[in-house]
């Protein structure tokens, strides 16, 4: 590639970028789903549309496909609450192992009798739709206010199925004979077990390290993030575990600890997250021949149809009524099994495999997913509304940014009291921080100035806060607390900060921290921010 290449490749990427961050715009407004816009940028620039760009590549398409869902992933675990997720894991853990093998063997026979397609065929287009879509879940979902058991179990399942999924679709995709569903079952579980270790070690790992190593720039610590999150794949995948829970168990450590300027990292791993959707959906696009699909329609409908009406709402209801999750929810979760770019991913390895027919599982696979999605994802919300699942209206959270003041032994809070929030109103001194924290400053309407004891808090405001080391967290609990129960918090029993005595209160001598065993669990106050 000459520089004269360079330039010309540059003009063409950034001017993709910028047509799907417009069309981010429309999708929004009219509810259909982003990926699919992608989808048609990249058919548009193929062999069958106004580009005329011959790409057939399916391994390179693989490996950028793999590359594209680390960050996904990483960037779904990083924006993930675990106290929304930890009451969830049993069920969809439930649901990503026992969901998947009822997928499979449903959809499968439906293939195999319906599309007369081998068994060998039939089970790896089982095995490659029968995993929800981490993007698509992690997009879709975040727009939809559901309950938080319904939201905790989608994304947990969407970032457990992939490992299982994978390896079913390699071990169907092989040459030879299929291996004994026995053998199959204890690599899938030593593989989970693998990656689960390798994650959560890297996570544990990194996160002590980015708390206890003061880097010299701000913008350093979103790239250590997603260095360490990236590490965790390559190391689990090295170790031969599952690359994919790695990432997504070490990314949900590093969301949930306490490091320093984290809704920036969280930022950071958005675009990031947004740069691989693009780039993963576009270049699949190029890959897809629209005039080779014309036979492959009826297949996959009727296919599509054996996965979304039967294989997808039996394996909802085996695997969720013995944790007693209501009809209402598992109905919502039956049609929220969305499809996306890791089926056509997963689609690529019989492809490069050289199976038998791969080009029209392919095909297939594609059609699927773009059909269902299309019909799935915009009736969502109304099918929500129907069932009765909608949240309602929620008190705003707190976003809080946090930056270390190492010699000072201090930290330095940054907020904004946004619409909704119940700190608007409350007096400075009725915040009641702990000793060794306090409002140093307010900015309004573009105006700083030092608050007194008696300056009323309104929305919209910015609060720097200075607290010590040890009150850091008292001081962020009680902020929080403050924005979802207002003043009156603790006497009035919102959760998030306990009730009875005040942060203050519970500080030990000097401001030196809450005493060990007073403190209530902080439960409800939802941690946007840094911790």
């Amino acid at each position: 590639m000459t520089v004269h290449h360079l330039n010309q490749l540059l003009l063409v990427c950034s001017l993709v970028l910028l047509v799907a961050v417009a069309a981010v715009r429309v999708s929004s407004r009219s509810g259909l789903p982003s990926l699919l816009v992608y989808l048609g940028i990249g058919m548009a620039m193929g062999q069958d549309g106004i580009g005329h760009i011959a790409f057939d590549n399916a391994e390179l398409t693989q490996v950028i496909g793999y590359a594209a869902l680390v960050v996904i992933l990483a960037e779904g675990g990083l924006g993930t609450k675990w106290k929304q997720i930890r009451p969830a894991l049993p069920a969809a853990s439930a649901l990503a192992l026992g969901g998947v093998a009822v997928s499979v063997g449903i959809t499968a026979t439906g293939a195999h009798w319906l599309i007369g397609l081998e068994w060998r065929q039939a089970l790896i287009i089982g095995a490659v739709v029968s995993s929800t879509d981490a993007a698509a879940v992690f997009s879709v979902l975040r727009k939809i206010p559901l309950p938080a058991r319904v939201t905790g179990v989608l994304e947990a399942e969407s970032g457990f199925n992939d490992a299982p999924v994978v390896i079913l679709v390699v071990a169907f995709s092989t040459a030879g004979p299929v291996e004994h569903w026995y053998r199959l079952v204890g690599e899938i579980a030593l593989e989970l077990a693998i990656g689960a270790a390798v994650g959560l070690a890297v996570g544990w790992l990194g996160a002590w390290g980015l708390r206890h190593v003061a880097l010299p720039a701000s913008g350093l610590y979103p790239i250590a993030v997603m260095a360490i999150a990236v590490a965790a794949y390559a190391t689990g995948a090295l170790a031969h575990g599952s690359g994919f829970l790695a990432v997504y168990l070490a990314s949900l450590m590093l969301g949930n600890a306490r490091l320093p300027h984290a809704p920036a990292t969280r930022g950071f791993a958005d675009g990031l997250g947004w740069i691989a959707q693009i780039g993963m959906f576009v270049l699949l696009g190029l890959l897809v021949a629209p005039h080779e699909m014309g036979d492959d329609v009826m297949p996959a409908l009727l296919t599509g149809l054996v996965l979304t009406m039967v294989a997808r709402p039996l394996g909802v209801v085996l695997c969720l009524t013995p944790f007693r999750v209501p009809w209402q929810e598992q109905a919502l979760m039956s049609w929220a099994g969305l499809r996306g770019a890791v089926p056509i991913i997963l689609a690529t390895i019989p492809m490069v495999n050289g199976v038998e027919n791969s080009r029209r599982i392919f095909n297939i696979v594609f059609v699927l997913v773009v059909v269902y999605t299309l019909v799935q994802g915009p009736t969502l919300p109304w099918l929500a509304r129907r069932l009765g699942l909608g949240r309602g209206d929620e008190t705003a959270d707190l976003g809080i940014e946090s930056a270390p003041l190492e010699r000072l032994r201090g930290h330095l809070l940054s907020m904004a009291i946004p619409e909704g929030s119940r700190m608007n109103g409350v007096e400075i001194r009725e915040l009641r921080l702990p000793a060794g924290a306090a409002v140093t400053l307010v900015v309004r309407e573009g105006k700083s100035f030092v608050p007194q004891p008696t300056t009323v808090l309104a929305h919209n405001d910015e609060l720097l806060v200075v607290a010590t080391d040890p009150v850091r967290d008292a001081a962020e609990r009680r902020l929080r607390a403050v924005g979802q129960g207002g003043k009156l918090a603790d006497w009035l029993g919102t959760p998030g900060n306990g009730s009875g005595p005040t942060a203050g209160d519970r500080a030990g001598p000097g401001g030196e921290g809450p005493q060990k065993g007073r403190e209530p669990r902080h439960r409800s106050a939802r941690k946007t921010g840094s911790r």
